[in-house]
């Protein structure tokens, strides 16, 4: 990785990780786990599009695992 390819955040990031939290858990209310599953999928990729970085994605998928 070059010094100008983003990285890939770890530490705590998040402005309100509290309403986040219950935000997402809001939007999950009322959906069926079929739903819930297609919600979170749809979430991931428009985060990823919102990323932009391969590099970036492939830590997150490595980190996440």
């Amino acid at each position: 990785m070059t010094a100008s390819t983003p990285k890939l955040i770890t530490e705590a990031h998040l402005e309100a990780p509290d309403d986040f939290y219950e935000a997402l858990i809001d939007a999950h209310q009322g959906l069926s786990t079929d739903e819930s599953n297609a919600y979170n999928a749809r979430l991931v990729l428009v985060l990823a599009n919102h990323i932009g970085s391969l590099a970036v994605l492939r830590e997150a998928l490595a980190a996440a695992k």
